[in-house]
């Protein structure tokens, strides 16, 4: 057998359904030019995933490590690979037919990642898949990070050692500042790559998904605080400074309508927080979507600096305390 010119690497934990639409998709896309070969790395999985991926006719290893992350399956799955590009994909995502064959041409010899537009499959279903669906937007072009669908040389990741196994979540940005240190590129592409399945349907999972990114500013910018190439420590200092201002006008609000035996402190600081939503809206006008739809990204943007708050502050806890943190897991198994 000829070496082939792309390894697909899926990573998956208790996918189910999930996980057979994204190899069908990975089956049906169009071939590039040379044999592609397919790698499940699965995760302790319950549900029967490793037999299903078998039937796909890929390469199948199974992890079960005391921590899971997704680093660790990522990794497991390249360095079983043999071609010299390996695309990355979550289980739970549904590969666009074209998107490999137009973005192999987008490597030049600087590039080491190529990155697409992931979008959510259903954003109608819940209003979670609605908001956060514009969380996955970026304007194409060269960036600083990649997420976890991605298009790689593999000879960068052998240079790099890859993913870093001990991070809980912000694997891939950690990942691409110490590529970018070697002075390679990542290549952000305006094209679909992908359809995703974020599954959210409680209040519950939004908190848990919010909190695991906290904890990824923490942990990643205060490992490379005080390099040449700093990351994340302006992303984590801003959301220290938005949850702050958001639980003082909050406490001002509520403090001042008791002190007072008014409600005019309390709408005054509701007024504030509109104005704040508004103002989110308008700036995101660029991502396309119904205004009604960026009034609710306008809420999500700044509701949701309090759980990445707690994600820093748990982070910090555990470093004082040498303690590490498992896998945040938002999403259940697939029904």
């Amino acid at each position: 057998m000829s070496t082939p010119v792309l390894s697909v690497v899926v990573i998956g934990r208790n996918e189910g359904g999930r996980l057979e639409r994204c190899l069908q998709s990975i089956r049906a896309m169009e071939k590039p030019d040379g044999e592609v070969e397919i790698i499940y790395v699965d995760s302790a999985s319950t549900d029967g995933s490793p037999q299903l991926a078998e039937s796909f006719g890929a390469k199948v290893i199974v992890v079960q490590p005391k921590r899971p992350t997704a680093a660790l399956g990522r990794n497991a799955g390249w360095r079983a690979a043999s071609a010299p590009f390996v695309l990355f994909l979550d289980g739970d995502t549904i590969l666009h037919p074209r998107f490999v064959v137009d973005s192999l041409r987008d490597f030049t010899p600087e590039i080491a990642i190529v990155w697409g537009h992931r979008r959510e499959i259903h954003p109608e279903k819940t209003i979670f898949n609605r908001v956060l669906d514009l969380d996955w937007i970026y304007p194409p072009g060269i960036t600083d990070f990649c997420g976890g669908d991605a298009l790689m040389r593999r000879a960068v990741l052998e240079q790099v050692g890859g993913y870093d196994e001990t991070l809980i979540a912000g694997e891939e940005p950690e990942m691409c500042r110490r590529m970018r240190a070697a002075g390679w590129k990542i290549l952000h592409v305006d094209r679909a790559m992908t359809g995703h399945d974020l599954a959210m349907t409680s209040w519950s999972q939004y908190w848990k998904r919010a909190t695991r990114a906290g904890y990824a500013y923490a942990e990643v910018s205060e490992r490379f605080r005080d390099t040449g190439l700093p990351f994340w420590e302006e992303d984590a200092r801003r959301n220290r400074r938005s949850a702050t201002m958001l639980l003082a006008i909050a406490t001002a609000g509520v403090a001042g309508s008791v002190a007072l035996l008014s409600l005019v402190p309390g709408l005054l600081a509701l007024a504030v927080f509109g104005l704040l939503i508004l103002r989110t809206a308008l700036k995101a006008r660029w991502k396309s979507a119904p205004f009604s739809t960026l009034l609710l990204y306008g809420v999500h943007s700044h509701l949701q600096q309090l759980p990445i708050l707690l994600g820093q502050l748990q982070y910090r806890s555990d470093r004082k305390a040498g303690k590490a943190r498992g896998l945040i897991e938002y999403k259940g198994a697939a029904q």
